[in-house]
Order: structure tokens, then C-alpha cells, then sequence
């Protein structure tokens, strides 16, 4: 297999983890739009968002 196969190969491949926090992240985003948080809960929910962002490379 040449190099740009492997890589290829690599960049494909999707895992259930990956599957999973994309869900997360997802419930997160789809929380924080609700217009009845306290400002703490945005705060937390964004500061939760930023780590699962920063974890998956984002």
C-alpha cells in the first residue's frame, strides 16, 4: 500500500467513540439553545461543548 492509500485508509475510518460524541455534541448544542438557562447552565454547557470540541480536534 502506498502512502496516500494509508492515509486514505486512516482518514475513513469512523468509529463508534467518534459516532458517540458527535451525539454528545450535538445534545449539547440543541441544549444550550434553550432560551430558559441560567447563565451558569450556558456557561457550563458551552465550557462542556469547548472540551468535547477541543478532544475531537475541532
Amino acid at each position: 500500500m502506498n502512502n496516500n492509500s494509508e492515509k486514505i485508509k486512516k482518514t475513513l475510518k469512523y468509529t463508534c467513540n467518534e459516532y458517540r460524541e458527535e451525539m454528545i455534541l450535538a445534545s449539547l448544542r440543541q441544549r444550550l439553545s434553550n432560551k430558559s438557562l441560567s447563565p451558569d447552565e450556558m456557561q457550563a454547557l458551552i465550557n462542556e461543548i469547548e472540551k468535547i470540541e477541543s478532544e475531537m480536534g475541532f
